[in-house]
């Protein structure tokens, strides 16, 4: 079965996700800045989940352009990525609301484990379908970054718990900042590919 179901539901589901996000910040009920500047926290963690969901959605592009169709396995695969994704709103406002506490910044740290888990899953149900031959297979190499967020989204809730939550706040800025500087391995082999 071809992808393109696949990628416009998913499109979907992260537009979604991201207007829950901003919905969810409620607008000062005061027209001052003292106000405005006491949601700082809720702005600062809608920030990073916004980029976190953006990270996602280019890298959802790509994947789905190295793959030449779906199975039951990748779109169950699929809907695991997902799941994990929307629980970004909830830890988000929960992390934002409590100004970076520590529980809401260990559980933020702990769904972002479970989406790259999740991504890792699907990125293999794509290769299990393809063959470790196939394009996504030869682009992932060794895929160093995908290997590294993890540990470091693990490293940053033992320094939440640790040390400080914004310590581990932190390692959640460096991880997106690694994936915000283009991962071009796929784009070079769906282009070789073609």
């Amino acid at each position: 079965m071809p992808t393109n179901r696949l990628e416009a539901f998913s499109d979907g589901v992260l537009a979604i996700i991201i207007t829950i996000m901003v919905l969810e910040m409620e607008v000062p009920h005061q027209a001052t800045l003292s106000a405005l500047a006491g949601l700082w926290p809720v702005f600062l963690s809608y920030v990073l989940s916004f980029v976190y969901i953006g990270i996602y959605w280019n890298n959802h592009h790509h994947l789905m352009a190295a793959a030449d169709r779906v199975s039951g396995g990748i779109l169950w695969a699929n809907l695991h990525l997902l799941f994990w994704l929307s629980l970004l709103p909830f830890a988000t406002g929960w992390m934002g609301e409590n100004r970076f506490d520590t529980w809401p910044t260990i559980f933020y740290g702990l769904d972002l484990v479970a989406c790259a888990i999740a991504y890792y899953i699907l990125e293999r149900s794509i290769v299990c379908v393809q063959g470790e031959d196939g394009m996504l297979a030869r682009a992932m190499g060794r895929d160093f970054k995908g290997k590294l967020s993890p540990i470091l989204y693990l490293v940053g809730i033992a320094s939440t718990w640790l040390i400080a939550p914004l310590a581990g706040v932190a390692f959640f800025v460096l991880v997106a900042a690694i994936w915000i500087v283009p991962d071009r391995r796929i784009e070079r082999e769906v282009a070789r590919g073609r």
